[in-house]
C-alpha cells in the first residue's frame, strides 16, 4: 500500500475546479473526470435496456458465471452515467465472471426525487421477470450506493423478492449531512465538505423530507429483512458515518453486514484500480462478497482475485 499511490490520488481529487457552473457543465466536467480512471481489459460492452431506461451491459470476454449485478452509478443524483463508474463494474466483472447491467436512471433538477428511485425499482423488477438473469445483487457508488439500498427498501415492501446481496462504495445513506465526519473529516477529505455537498441534495430532494427512510436511511430506515450488505467506505471521507452508522442500524436489525474501511483513502477510491493498489485489493474483496452471494463458484473467484481474507475489515 503506497503512500506515494495515495498522495498522488489525494492530489489528483484537490485539483482546482471552476466554484461556478451550469448544471451542464458540471456534467461535462464529472463525464471528463471519470474518463481518466481505468478500464480493465477482458470485459465487452454493449446497449441495453431495463423497462423504459437505457443500460450498459458489461460481460467477461471469457465464460460468464450465473447472476447479475445491478449497478447504479455515482455522481450526486445529477451527474453521472453508467460510462462514468465503468472502471468500478468492469473490474467487479473481471474478478467475478458475473455479468453487470449499470442503469442510466433519471437525474436531477429535471427529475427529482423519487424519478430515481422509481427507475432504479423498476430496472430491478425487470431483472426479476428476466428467465436469463438468475440471482440479483444490488451494487453503487456514492448517490448509487444510496439509490441500491432504497431499491432494496422499496422491493421489500412492496413484496418483491429481496436482491441476493448489496454492495456499496462510498454511499450517501443520511441526506440530512447530520454524520460526525462531517466535520471531523473535513479538509482531511480532498473532494468533498458539508457545504459542497448541500447544492446536489437541493436539487435532487427539492423540498421533500429529508428524515424520510429512502433519503436517508443510515437514520430513519427500518431494516428487517435486508440481505446481506457489504459496505466499502474510505477513512478520509466525509461520508464515512454514513456507513459505520447504517451498519450497526443493520446489525440490530439481524442483518449479515460487512463495514470495510480502507484507512488513508478517499471518496470512491475503488475508482482508482490499477493506481491505487487499496482500490484493487478492495475491488478483489467486494467481487468475492458478490460471487458467495449470487451462488458462484467463490474458489474460481479467490483464484482470479488472490483475495486474502484478513484483509478485510470488519468494524
Amino acid at each position: 500500500m503506497s503512500k506515494e499511490q495515495r498522495a498522488k490520488v489525494d492530489a489528483m481529487m484537490r485539483e482546482p475546479r471552476p466554484a461556478s457552473r451550469s448544471v451542464d457543465e458540471w456534467r461535462a466536467g464529472f463525464m471528463s473526470l471519470q474518463s481518466r480512471n481505468l478500464v480493465p481489459e477482458g470485459v465487452r460492452t454493449s446497449e441495453a435496456t431495463l423497462g423504459d431506461r437505457r443500460a450498459l451491459l458489461i460481460e467477461p470476454s471469457e465464460a460468464v458465471r450465473p447472476g447479475t449485478i445491478l449497478y447504479f452509478h455515482g455522481g450526486g443524483y445529477v451527474l453521472g452515467a453508467p460510462e462514468t463508474s465503468l472502471s468500478i463494474t468492469a473490474n467487479l466483472v473481471v474478478r467475478s465472471a458475473i455479468r453487470s447491467l449499470s442503469l442510466d436512471y433519471r437525474l436531477a433538477p429535471e427529475n427529482p426525487f423519487p424519478a430515481a428511485v422509481d427507475d432504479c425499482v423498476n430496472a430491478y423488477r425487470t431483472l426479476l421477470d428476466s428467465e436469463d438473469s438468475g440471482p440479483v445483487a444490488l451494487a453503487g457508488d456514492s448517490a448509487g450506493g444510496g439509490l441500491a439500498v432504497a431499491t432494496a427498501l422499496v422491493a421489500r415492501d412492496l413484496g418483491l423478492p429481496v436482491p441476493a446481496a448489496i454492495t456499496t462504495f462510498s454511499a450517501g445513506l443520511d441526506l440530512t449531512l447530520t454524520g460526525a465526519s462531517m466535520e471531523t473529516k473535513a479538509g482531511i477529505d480532498p473532494l468533498f465538505t458539508k457545504e459542497r455537498l448541500q447544492p446536489f441534495l437541493d436539487l435532487y430532494c427539492a423540498g421533500q423530507d429529508l428524515k424520510t427512510p429512502l433519503l436517508s436511511p443510515a437514520l430513519f430506515a427500518d431494516l428487517a429483512g435486508f440481505p446481506p450488505v457489504l459496505l466499502q467506505s474510505g477513512a478520509n471521507e466525509v461520508l464515512l458515518d454514513d456507513a459505520t452508522r447504517f451498519a450497526a442500524r443493520a446489525l440490530d436489525a439481524g442483518v449479515e453486514v460487512i463495514l470495510d474501511v480502507t484507512a488513508d483513502v478517499p471518496h470512491v477510491f475503488q475508482a482508482f484500480a490499477g493506481i491505487l493498489d487499496e482500490a484493487d485489493n478492495a475491488l478483489a474483496r467486494a467481487a468475492l462478497f458478490l460471487a458467495q452471494h449470487l451462488d458462484t463458484d467463490p474458489a474460481l473467484v479467490a483464484a482470479r482475485t488472490s483475495t486474502n481474507p484478513s484483509e478485510v475489515t470488519v468494524r
